[in-house]
């Protein structure tokens, strides 16, 4: 039987209520909900829209505000960049893959420590930390090589694409290939 949906309203006073609990909740028990992997969606009360994307990225706002903040303005423009490019779509799909491979990095490491030391281990419960600290280099190091490969392999993905845009109009009358375009017009004689 599949998980039912847990239903959070929110209404016009900005507050969520929760209709599995039958209470009001914060934004700080939705970030438990997911962090606890709950199936929830998030409805305005009045429209009944789907918004459960502006809570989360509520969410990362307030994380993102705090301490310890994991985007940098950098990383913010660039990905304000994307949007209205036609590179749009891909980005997000890709984002939202490369946070898949590396949570289930992330699951296969803790799930074979807990093997190894345990369920309630101090090791296991450290393990990932541990990780982090002694491997950080080199997975820095793999990401840059990893991030390096995708930007050659997308370089010549465009490569590709423009070549067969160029085969596709060699044929027409109007195509004008890029050296043409760069000569000046000869008078008639």
């Amino acid at each position: 039987m599949a998980e039912q949906t847990r239903l959070i309203k929110k209404y016009p006073n900005r507050r969520l209520y929760d209709t599995a609990s039958s209470c009001y909740i914060t934004l700080a028990d939705v970030r438990d909900l997911v962090l606890s992997q709950e199936v929830f969606q998030v409805v305005d009360a009045k429209s009944g829209e789907d918004i459960t994307r502006s809570i989360l990225l509520q969410i990362i706002l307030e994380e993102e505000s705090g301490g310890a903040p994991m985007f940098t303005s950098d990383l913010l423009a660039q990905m304000i960049r994307f949007y209205g490019n036609a590179m749009q779509g891909f980005m997000g799909r890709y984002l939202e893959n490369n946070i898949k491979s590396f949570s289930e990095m992330q699951n296969k490491l803790q799930e074979q420590t807990k093997t190894l030391y345990g369920e309630n281990s101090p090791m296991s419960k450290d393990m990932w930390t541990q990780f982090l600290n002694f491997q950080g280099p080199a997975m820095q190091n793999m990401m840059g090589t990893y991030m390096e490969q995708s930007k050659r392999m997308f370089a010549q993905m465009q490569d590709q694409i423009n070549s067969q845009a160029r085969n596709m109009f060699t044929g027409f009358p109007f195509a004008v290939t890029p050296d043409e375009a760069d000569k000046p017009e000869e008078k008639d004689k």
